[in-house]
C-alpha cells in the first residue's frame, strides 16, 4: 500500500521546478544537500516540516526523499545530469532556460514510465520504482552500517577519511574522551594542514543541534577543525548550528554522503554492470 505523504511537503511538480531553480541559483550545479537547502530557503519551508522523517527510512527526511525523486525526474527528462561524485548539473540544452514547468516534466516521466512498463523488471526498479539516491543497495548498506560494531564503524570512518585526504588518522580507544572519536590532519594542496577531530556515531534518525554543540564543546584549543559523521541525517537546526558564523565551524557528513564516499572509493562495495537486451533487434535482423 502506498504511503501517504505529509500534506505540508511540496508536491512533486513543485519540487521539480524548485530543484531546477535551485541549481540555477547555485550556478548551474550542486550537491544533494546544497540543492535541498536552497529549496528550503526558496520555498520558505519551516524546520519542523524539513525535518519530517521518511516513513520508509528514518535516517532520511521526507523532503530529502521527495527531492531525490524530483532530481530523478529531471534527469529522465534530460534537463540535469549527475556525476560520479554526486554533483548534479544542468544539461547544456537547458542552461539558457530561466524556468521549467514541473507539471510538464512530471507528465513526461509518467508517460515514459508507462511506455517502458513491459521492460525487464530490474530495469524498471532501477529507473522508476526508486529515486536516484535511494536504490536498494544503498538501503541495504545503510542497515549494515547502522548495526555495525561501534569500534568497527570508527575504523571504517578512519578509512573513509584517509581516502578523502586525511593523514595521521587515529581512533581514540579510551572511553570518556569528551565526544572525540579520533583525530587526524587534513593537508590542502600539499601546503596547508589542519588538526582535525572527528566524531562518528551510528545514529538512527535525526541528529539535533544539541549533539553538534556538545561535540564543539569537546574540542580542545589545538583542534582547528571538527568533523561529525553519522549514519542518520542532520536536522535543519543542527546544520545551522554547525555553520554558525560566530562559532567554530563543524563539518557534517550524513549517512547519504558517507555511503556516497564508500561507493566512490570502492570500500566494501563493487559496481555491477548490466545490459539491456533489444529483443526487436534479434527478431528483425
Amino acid at each position: 500500500m502506498k504511503q501517504k505523504i505529509d500534506k505540508r511537503i511540496p508536491r512533486r511538480p513543485e519540487l521539480i521546478r524548485a530543484t531546477f531553480l535551485a541549481l540555477k541559483k547555485l550556478g548551474g550545479s550542486g550537491k544533494n544537500e546544497e540543492i535541498v537547502d536552497q529549496i528550503i530557503s526558496d520555498l520558505k519551508i519551516p524546520n519542523q516540516v524539513a525535518d519530517i522523517p521518511h516513513k520508509g527510512n528514518p535516517n532520511k527526511t521526507e523532503l530529502s526523499y521527495q527531492a531525490d525523486w524530483a532530481r530523478t525526474y529531471l534527469r529522465i527528462y534530460g534537463a540535469i545530469v549527475n556525476s560520479a561524485r554526486s554533483v548534479w548539473s544542468i544539461c547544456p540544452s537547458f542552461t539558457k532556460e530561466e524556468d521549467i514547468d514541473g507539471k510538464v516534466v512530471n507528465d513526461f516521466v509518467v508517460k515514459h514510465n508507462l511506455a517502458n512498463k513491459n521492460k525487464d523488471k530490474r530495469e524498471r526498479n532501477e529507473g522508476f520504482e526508486y529515486p536516484e539516491e535511494s536504490q536498494p543497495w544503498k538501503e541495504k548498506l545503510a542497515a549494515i552500517l547502522q548495526n555495525m560494531d561501534p569500534y568497527g564503524f570508527e575504523r571504517l570512518s578512519q578509512r573513509v577519511l584517509r581516502e578523502c585526504g586525511f593523514t595521521q588518522v587515529e581512533v581514540t580507544k579510551k572511553s570518556g574522551d569528551g565526544g572525540i572519536d579520533g583525530t587526524g590532519k587534513l593537508r590542502i594542496n600539499g601546503i596547508f594542514s589542519f588538526n582535525v577531530a572527528f566524531q562518528c556515531k551510528r545514529y538512527k534518525g535525526l541528529v539535533g543541534a544539541s549533539e553538534v554543540r556538545d561535540f564543539r564543546g569537546s574540542l580542545t584549543t589545538d583542534i582547528e577543525k571538527g568533523v561529525m559523521i553519522t549514519t542518520g541525517t542532520f536536522s535543519k537546526a543542527a546544520k545551522d548550528e554547525a555553520s554558525n558564523p560566530g562559532k567554530q565551524q563543524i563539518d557534517l557528513i550524513d549517512g547519504e554522503e558517507f555511503i556516497s564516499k564508500i561507493a566512490e572509493y570502492g570500500i566494501g562495495v563493487k559496481e555491477i554492470k548490466s545490459y539491456e537486451v533489444d529483443e526487436d533487434y534479434f527478431k528483425n535482423i
